[in-house]
């Protein structure tokens, strides 16, 4: 359970307000009314929306209140059909997790860039922090090198400051270098207050999650792997997890693992097992997740091929 949130079970919405065209056509009609239905209707507890700045900030900084104005909509929805809400920073002025096609770089040496990231966040706070009964907020999606982890500390910090400001009671997510990895989450800072909690995500092993993918070189696009060629076991995922909870036993908070999820590459048959397996320890540790993802960026779980499945599947969402 994610502290002061009763949650376990997510679908993150990936695609809607990032990693995505921001034209009229998808911001409005990506995910609908429907989709938020039928996700309370699979059983999850709460959906994780990740949004990038520019859906809310102009070329020039200036804030665009449609984009505010989008997102408390969002949340709303999930109100309405009793879903909470992880509210993910997926992208900052001057910084993306993904390189592949993104311009963003700088974030970590600029002092221009932190204060625009400080802003944002107040901004966000002053809208969603009365939704703190039903809504996290994540600071930034993914940071990746082990380099900037003095950095992202004093950040985190300061930005948890400045929201603490407008959203006294909102539970807040930071997640470590190399992507939000759950070893690295060893070298966070100790929480700034006891609503603050960690973040991790789970692809491992990519060589199985991410065969065929085109936009990394962490592995060989033309391989390909049976669940059973890895040696994927509950072992396997518990060694992987220990360090972060350990690290949050030792501050008094929890985990959470803001994304998991396999390839469309990989047979839905084949799929599950992992699923089932990293799910295993989900439960025993008691670790809140959303899976990665609702519709399209490759890893849909809504889409046809996973029609014969998805009933297995949703067992371990």
């Amino acid at each position: 359970m994610l502290k002061n949130l009763n949650i376990m079970r997510g679908v993150n919405l990936g695609g809607w307000f990032s990693q995505c065209d921001y034209s009229e056509e998808t911001l409005n009609f990506f995910i609908t009314e429907d989709d938020f239905k039928k996700i309370a209707e699979w059983g999850a507890d709460h959906v994780r929306i990740p949004v990038d700045y520019n859906v809310f900030q102009d070329e020039n900084g200036n804030f665009k209140e449609d984009g505010f104005g989008r997102v408390k909509k969002a949340l709303d929805l999930a109100k309405k059909y009793g879903l909470c809400a992880v509210l993910d920073l997926h992208k900052t002025l001057g910084y993306s997790f993904d390189s592949y096609g993104e311009s963003e770089s700088g974030f970590f040496e600029n002092a221009e860039y932190q204060e625009n990231f400080y802003s944002l966040w107040e901004r966000l706070a002053e809208n969603f922090g009365v939704y703190s009964d039903m809504t996290a907020f994540e600071l930034l999606n993914e940071v990746t090198k082990p380099e900037y982890i003095g950095e992202w500390n004093r950040i985190a910090g300061e930005c948890i400051k400045r929201i603490r400001k407008y959203a006294p009671e909102t539970v807040i997510l930071v997640g470590s270098y190399n992507n939000n990895s759950p070893e690295a989450v060893a070298e966070l800072s100790e929480p700034y207050d006891d609503k603050v909690a960690y973040n991790f995500h789970c692809y491992e092993p990519l060589k199985f999650t991410h065969q065929g993918a085109y936009w990394t070189d962490m592995i060989n696009p033309d391989e390909r792997y049976t669940f059973e060629q890895l040696d994927i076991t509950e072992e396997y995922f518990e060694n992987m997890f220990r360090p972060a909870l350990e690290k949050a036993r030792e501050n008094n908070t929890c985990v959470y693992c803001g994304e998991f999820g396999v390839i469309d590459r990989v047979p839905p048959e084949e799929a599950i097992k992992w699923f089932g397996t990293i799910n295993r320890v989900f439960e025993k540790y008691g670790i809140a997740r959303a899976v990665w993802c609702y519709k399209g960026l490759d890893f849909g779980i809504s889409e046809e091929r996973m029609d014969g499945m998805r009933g297995e599947l949703l067992k371990y969402i």
